[in-house]
């Protein structure tokens, strides 16, 4: 870069004055300061363009990692559910026939209603009723409406229409 000090500034400045002379030396001064204005401008802009290609160049290649990570991830992800269906398949070609074909008989289907239907009566009943009045538990399914009805203040006193 150019070394200006104060001295240099103030020969340049006094060559201007008897070159170019009074009377013109404040115009062309103010073209100058707007000229070096705009080169700064310009080389500003120029500086913010390279960053810029330079950022996005960077998440260029960081796009194409990611895709490239993706693609691994999925080819894994595809080859290991190949491998699986594969020992899933090569399992149902050497089970017996009598063993590949599941169906529940009516008998069966009977048998697991009734177990149903007594494990869920012992999981709702497993409390007596007894012991539900004594400490407070909940005897029947109350609505919303019949709660807020049941805890609403009471007022005696009759509406007034003025």
């Amino acid at each position: 870069m150019i070394d200006l000090g104060l001295t240099k500034l103030a020969v340049i400045g006094v060559v201007a004055l008897v070159v170019i002379g009074p009377e013109k030396l404040p115009k062309v001064a103010r073209m100058a300061g707007t000229l070096y204005g705009r080169a700064q401008r310009y080389l500003n802009e120029v500086k913010s363009e390279v960053s810029r290609e330079i950022e996005m160049e960077e998440l260029r290649n960081l796009q194409k990692d990611v895709q490239d990570a993706a693609q691994s991830i999925k080819q894994d992800v595809e080859n290991s559910i190949a491998e699986n269906l594969a020992d899933v398949q090569h399992a149902w070609d050497d089970a017996p026939a009598g063993q590949r074909i599941i169906s529940a008989s009516e008998e069966d289907l009977k048998r697991k209603a009734r177990e149903f239907r007594r494990k869920k009566l012992v999981r709702s009943a497993a409390i007596p009723a007894w012991y539900k009045q004594m400490h407070g538990g909940k005897q029947h399914v109350v609505s919303g409406a019949a709660r807020v009805a049941r805890f609403r203040p009471r007022t005696h006193t009759p509406p007034s229409f003025y």
